[in-house]
């Protein structure tokens, strides 16, 4: 579990679980998940496609619909306040202002009919009650901040008029319009060119710096992770299996999974010795969870204690730790000389 060091955590969650009841049985799409997120910090939250990633950020924005999702915790506090069972004239109240979210592709999100000025200005009368005048002086003020030229045209203007980065970045202009203390990120560069998403990873960069706002920055993407986050977890079958700052995991990884990505990601230095290693198999199904560790029948590093017993949360070194028996030292260190 990611802890906070000193600090007071902006969001904390504590034994996230999140289910959805459906024909086929209980898909357990969220098994434990806990982390603590500290004001002005981006939290990267990595892993294959199903592995519970943008589940756990709709599960904390209360976006889960039930039935058939059903979203259980120990507690979900946000800023001090236990957002877990507040109702959902509440959470329309938090989400936006408090809490907001920016998701993958913006061309869903947007909507096609309404001018770009429209749709950030009914947030900003919404939450923070200004006038029309006010609002669109601050709808000006977002666009611009976020590097649309041109800010006060482009109000007037449909999505479709935007290119792709631009798009994302009206998105991130509408999550920012209300000053959120958490924004979280669901792939939200994934869909760009290497040159937009640069661009985006700055962007966010520079806001959280002048702003303090706090990142979750969920991506399956590590090369984009290590430019952007501050720490992070992995995430495999809906559990996280290891994590700790950017740099002590990128580094020593600690756990087979993390082993796995790593060395399945393209790097600069790469030569022709260093092949890319694929993780081979497929995850497991979700709808019978496993009590062992769920990525042993995947994993290259498996010890006796794996086909014995689930493993044990342990401690790494400071604030990184991993859900594995296997030592992994000699791995990493192998690979970093």
């Amino acid at each position: 579990m990611i802890e906070s060091a000193g600090m007071e955590p902006v969001l904390s969650v504590r034994n996230l679980h999140t289910r959805f009841h459906t024909e086929d049985g209980i898909v357990h799409a969220v098994g434990g998940v806990s982390f603590d997120l500290l004001p002005g910090k981006v939290l990267g939250i990595v892993g294959e496609s199903g592995s519970g990633k943008s589940v756990t950020a709709l599960s904390i924005m209360k976006l889960v619909v039930s039935p058939p999702g059903e979203v259980t915790a120990d507690a979900i506090t946000l800023e001090g306040e236990d957002i877990l069972g507040i109702d959902e004239v509440r959470a329309r109240r938090i989400r936006g202002s408090r809490i907001a979210m920016v998701f993958q592709d913006p061309m869903k999100s947007l909507n096609p009919v309404l001018t770009i000025g429209r749709q950030l200005t009914e947030a900003l009368r919404e939450h923070l009650g200004l006038s029309d005048r006010a609002a669109r002086d601050r709808a000006i003020e977002l666009l611009d901040r976020v590097g649309i030229p041109m800010a006060r045209d482009r109000l007037g203007d449909y999505p479709h008029q935007f290119s792709g980065g631009m798009r994302q970045r009206v998105m991130i202009a509408i999550a920012l319009s209300c000053n959120p203390s958490v924004l979280i990120a669901d792939e939200a560069t994934t869909a760009l060119d290497v040159t937009i998403q640069a661009q985006i990873i700055d962007l966010v960069k520079r806001l959280t710096e002048d702003l303090g706002t706090a990142v979750i920055w969920i991506s399956h993407d590590l090369g984009v992770v290590a430019g952007i986050c501050d720490s992070v977890a992995v995430m495999y079958a809906g559990r996280i299996v290891e994590s700790g700052p950017v740099r002590d995991l990128f580094h020593r990884p600690s756990h087979g999974y993390t082993l796995g990505l790593l060395g399945s990601t393209p790097r600069l230095d790469d030569d022709e010795e260093r092949r890319l290693q694929p993780i081979d198999g497929l995850p497991p199904s979700l709808l019978d969870p496993v009590p062992l560790c769920p990525f042993l029948p995947r994993c290259r590093h498996a010890v006796g204690a794996c086909r014995e017993k689930p493993p044990a949360w342990r401690d790494v070194a400071d604030v990184h730790g991993t859900r594995c028996w296997a030592d992994l030292t000699p791995y990493w260190r192998a690979t970093n000389g």
